[in-house]
Formats: structure tokens, C-alpha cells, sequence
């Protein structure tokens, strides 16, 4: 399915799942996010002066290997080798978790050698697999020493804020993710400092709105978080988990949830349960995995979103 176009202004919520494509590229104009088109298609718009590029990578999960699944490092080379063949370069990457598939060393290890051929800053956010060696401290010890609490923090840059967010450490009662109230008290106290004005993306893991609950495709207490983030003019909600294309958008909010680099999973009750989609031929695997890029401009327009898909 082709992207729809995203218009921030509406008040109704759109939703479209989309399989075909590996990368997103996001441009900010005026704040708001806009979507320029699919990367290495010619029909792609080119960022406009004074923007700036970024890409979403997910669910690399190094050290996967089952069905057509047998080079999950070969299919995360590839999806570097697209980035980087980019006619504008992002100016830096996030990375919604999921690094490797069993929080073991030598898998952070690979995919962090792989991922430094973006040549790219890369802010990571963690996903549950990342979270499995007893004691949970390899991720945090790797990529958290900035990071308050779980592994959430902030930045700025080309003044937009960045918010990376922790969302596969708990879980309640009816074994939903939570960010959990300090994380939330954290979260209202860093937005305090930020003018309404201010473009903001937030990205984590799980996604932070209600996808699909009965398979953990969501986080309980999201609503919490997004009611903090409605007053500002141009929000963007980036996750990673469910390795498919679902996008909404409510008011000034938009969300897109992004494709793995790994397997995709199926849609949301398709199936008994969650899980790489093992019946696939092989040859067409490269369809269904994929980045994402965004690009941020300050004079007109929004946020563009682009996926593609990685060769087959």
C-alpha cells in the first residue's frame, strides 16, 4: 500500500498499514512534519533549503534465524548501503530498539559494527529482545549512560526535540507495557522548558498508542505521555516492534510505527499470535523489511515521512 498523505491539520484519525518499503524520510517545514517520498524513487521530493534529514532504524535483532530469515546481518548491511547511497545525508539516526535478538555481546557487537558504516550519531532506545541477559545491565552499560532511569532522555537539535523514551522494562497487570510514573513525572518536568512552538519527536520501542493490545502492541499508560505532548504545534510519535507501516494521525499529533530490518511480522489479528512470518519465499523478503527517513525544514510544509523497501 502506498503512504497516504499526512495532513496534520485534520481532526480525524487516519490509519493505513503499508508493507512495501524499507526507509522513511522525514522534512520538518515550519515545525510540522511532511512526507518527501519513497527513497531512491524518482519521485522524491528533495528537502528544502535549511532542512535537515534524519533516519529511523528498528528490530535489527542480530542473532535472529529461522525460516527465509538466515542473514538478518546481511539484511541490516543493506539497509546501511541504502542509507548511505542517499542524495542527502541524514544529520543523524534513531534507533527504536530491538538491536539484537537475545541481548547477547557479540550480537550488540555486530550490529553496532554494521550500523558504523552510517557514519551517523545513532540515539537508541531499547527493545524488550535488548533487554534479556539476567540483570538486565548489557544494553543500559552499552547504550544508557546518558540516560536517566530505564534508558529514556532527551536532546535538541536543528531545534526540533527529541525525546527517546523506555517502554519494554515493565508491565502490568494485564501484561501491557508501561512507562511507569517516574518516567512520566520525568517526562512532564523535561517539557516544561519547551515552547509550544517547538517540533517534538518522541521515540521508543512499543508503540505509545493502542495497535493492537491483545499482542502487547501498545503501552497502558501512553495516554499519560501524549496528553503532555498535545499542547505543542508539530509532535511526531516514532516506534519500532510490530515491523510494519501503521500510521495515524490526531490533530497536531502524528504516529508511524516502522518496518524491522529483520522479519516482518503479521498484521494485527491475522494470525494466532505475533511473530516472524515464516510462510514467505524467500525472494520477496526484502519487501517487507525496511528504515525510515525524515527530513526537517523551518519555512513551509511538514515533517515528511518516506519508506522503502530494502533488494530483494
Amino acid at each position: 500500500m502506498e503512504n497516504q498523505p499526512n495532513n496534520p491539520d485534520r481532526r480525524h484519525a487516519m490509519a493505513c498499514l503499508g508493507w512495501i518499503g524499507t526507509g522513511m524520510l522525514w522534512t520538518v517545514a515550519a515545525g510540522i512534519p511532511r512526507t518527501l517520498g519513497a527513497i531512491g524513487s524518482a519521485a522524491a521530493a528533495t528537502p528544502d533549503a535549511g532542512s535537515f534529514t534524519f533516519l529511523q532504524m528498528s528490530d535489527s535483532h542480530i542473532g535472529f534465524k529461522a525460516g527465509p530469515y538466515q542473514d538478518v546481518t546481511g539484511t541490516l548491511q543493506e539497509a546501511v548501503t541504502l542509507a548511505r547511497s542517499l542524495p542527502y545525508q541524514p544529520a543523524l539516526v534513531l534507533h527504536t530498539g530491538d538491536i539484537s535478538n537475545l541481548a547477547k555481546p557479540a550480537q550488540f557487537d555486530t550490529a553496532d559494527q554494521i550500523n558504523a558504516g552510517l557514519r551517523l550519531p545513532i540515539h537508541h532506545v531499547p527493545g524488550e529482545h535488548d533487554m534479556l541477559d539476567p540483570g538486565k545491565e548489557l544494553y543500559l552499560a552499552r547504550y544508557g549512560r546518558n540516560t536517566k532511569g530505564d534508558g529514556w532522555y532527551s536532546f535538541d537539535d536543528h531545534g526540533v526535540h527529541f525525546i527517546g523514551l523506555s517502554n519494554v522494562m515493565h508491565q502490568g497487570p494485564d501484561h501491557q507495557w508501561l512507562l511507569g510514573a517516574d518516567q512520566l513525572a520525568w517526562l512532564a518536568d523535561d517539557l516544561r522548558a519547551v515552547s509550544s512552538s517547538t517540533p517534538v519527536v518522541v521515540f521508543a520501542h512499543v508503540p505509545l498508542w493502542s495497535i493492537y493490545p491483545q499482542w502487547g502492541w501498545g503501552t497502558a499508560d501512553g495516554p499519560a505521555a501524549i496528553a503532555l505532548l498535545r499542547r505543542f504545534g508539530s509532535v511526531t510519535l516514532l516506534n519500532g516492534h510490530i515491523h510494519q507501516i501503521v500510521q495515524k494521525v490526531e490533530g497536531n499529533i502524528q504516529f508511524h510505527t516502522a518496518r524491522s530490518t529483520a522479519f516482518p511480522q503479521p498484521q494485527p489479528g491475522t494470525a494466532p499470535r505475533p511473530g516472524p512470518m515464516l510462510a514467505m519465499p524467500a525472494g520477496e523478503v526484502g519487501h517487507h523489511l525496511g528504515i525510515t527517513t525524515a527530513t526537517s525544514t523551518f519555512t513551509s510544509g511538514r515533517l515528511a515521512v518516506t519508506d522503502t523497501v530494502l533488494p530483494s
